[in-house]
């Protein structure tokens, strides 16, 4: 018998990770976010960048989690990732860059919290971000193709910080 959200047996646990999103705008990405947010215990969703706006589509594909996971919408990201900084978070960038290092390689550490960096759909995690960034990781990819979504991403780093720091 398939379950469902009645007879589901998940133990509901929050962990220590924030998710900085760097000019993320696409409604539905945004929506897809908030939804693996509260899919992982995400602690807190944190929007950066002018006119972001939770509207009507991004509400169809978060299916009403942005009313369950905490977020802030404010518009520095550097600034944003310096105050994290000073509050004790491990800054991890999901980039490709020359000095990033394989995530299937990657150590989360349980002793400070995490603050995952995701970048816009076009141009990724901005160079100031990167270079505040205590670490950057990436996804190896075996396909022509050098990226992937940014919500696929994410996903792949959530499910692999959280079955580390279990």
């Amino acid at each position: 018998m398939q379950l469902n959200h009645y007879n589901t047996h998940f133990k509901k646990r929050q962990f220590p990770i924030t998710l900085v999103c760097d000019h993320v705008t696409n409604a539905p990405n945004i929506g897809s976010l908030f939804r693996i947010a509260d899919a992982f215990g995400v602690e807190k969703i944190i929007l950066c960048g002018q006119n972001i706006t939770l509207g009507r589509k991004m509400a169809k594909t978060s299916r009403a989690t942005e009313k369950v996971v905490p977020y802030e919408i404010l518009e520095d990201t550097a600034a944003v990732v310096e105050g994290l900084k000073n509050d004790n978070y491990q800054i991890i960038s999901i980039e490709i860059t020359q000095k990033s290092q394989p995530i299937h390689h990657y150590k989360f550490s349980a002793e400070k919290p995490i603050a995952f960096v995701i970048g816009d759909e076009n141009f990724g995690v901005s160079e100031a971000v990167l270079n505040a960034s205590n670490d950057v990781i990436h996804i190896d990819m075996f396909g022509q193709n050098s990226s992937m979504n940014v919500v696929q991403a994410t996903n792949i780093a959530l499910y692999e910080a959280t079955k580390q720091l279990l």
